[in-house]
């Protein structure tokens, strides 16, 4: 149904997750999960805020993370 999500966080990504990264995976999740490859017309909101919640809530967990052993990353604003 969808490839595997990968990691985004470092020492795993030898960068900071992109912007494309993180909708990448959220919408993987959110196709797992619904079980939908591309929702029909009468669910396209859902779908869709799912995926921007799905994004959000990562780029959170990215930016809050603390990794040993690793740089930091400067906050985003």
């Amino acid at each position: 149904m969808c490839r595997s999500i990968k990691t985004l966080r470092p020492p795993v990504l030898p960068t900071e997750a992109t912007e494309d990264d993180i909708r990448a995976a959220a919408l993987q999740y959110v196709r797992k999960v619904s079980g939908f490859r591309a929702p029909a017309a009468h669910n396209r909101e859902v779908f869709d805020r799912a995926v921007d919640e799905v994004a959000d809530a990562t780029r959170r967990l990215l930016d809050d993370l603390e990794v040993r052993g690793a740089t930091t990353r400067p906050a985003q604003g």
